[in-house]
């Protein structure tokens, strides 16, 4: 089943003000729009693709602010720092991705149709998302450090596990699905197909003469990677 995914526009929270660390910096920043939340997503998105182009170290707050025609003051009294302002994108990404997720409104579904569109949705989103792949391997690259500090992030995971858990279940009771298999794996399982397909698509495309972003090639994995977790979870 194709399905393309729309993602909705970028919802922020604002966080906390905060002062900057520097006996230079004033305690408040001189307003430059009357809409402190638009300069806030201004500012997230073009952090996106500097921190999915760069990594933490290699990202610079000054062109951020020159992108966005902010200040670095302005930049720090949102986001604190420039470690607060990569926490912040990587909180926004998984954000919206989960945002999506409790929409797809799996409990309405059959169990196998419910897993089918999850996985889809999931091959979608990674395969339309580059930067998301980029800011997950560059948050590996930190051994995971600040999606550690980050309880939104962490709280996030929850119900996305339990919507598996529930469809899982479900499939189970109506005997579609084998029994003993762990929620956290099969997630694991549909994270590991669809991301490969993004994260690796440059030198496996090089190595195979295959371009994973072509229409045809993106249908045929997508289908693959669909029947690959279907076929893993189905009863005997």
């Amino acid at each position: 089943m194709n399905q393309t995914v729309h993602l909705p526009s970028r919802k922020i929270q604002k966080t906390k003000t905060v002062k900057v660390a520097s006996a230079k910096a004033p305690a408040t920043v001189p307003s430059r729009t009357n809409d402190p939340d638009r300069t806030m997503a201004g500012i997230l998105e073009v952090a996106t693709v500097e921190f999915a182009e760069k990594g933490l170290d290699g990202a610079r707050i000054d062109e951020i602010a020159a992108a966005t025609k902010t200040s670095k003051r302005m930049i720090y009294y949102y986001f604190s720092s420039k470690e607060g302002l990569y926490r912040a994108v990587l909180e926004d990404m998984y954000g919206r991705m989960r945002a999506i997720e409790s929409g797809l409104h799996l409990a309405d579904l059959p169990p196998e149709e419910a897993l089918q569109r999850l996985v889809g949705f999931t091959f979608d989103h990674h395969h339309s998302n580059e930067n998301f792949i980029r800011l997950v391997m560059s948050e590996n690259m930190q051994r995971g450090a600040y999606i550690a500090q980050s309880k939104n992030i962490q709280d996030l995971n929850v119900p996305a596990i339990s919507a598996i858990s529930e469809l899982y279940e479900r499939g189970v009771a109506s005997g579609v699905f084998r029994a003993g298999l762990d929620p956290v794996d099969i997630h694991a399982s549909i994270s590991a197909l669809t991301f490969f397909n993004v994260s690796n698509r440059h030198t496996f495309g090089l190595i195979f003469k295959q371009d994973a972003t072509a229409p045809d090639t993106a249908a045929m994995r997508r289908s693959s990677v669909i029947d690959m977790v279907l076929r893993y979870v189905r009863a005997p």
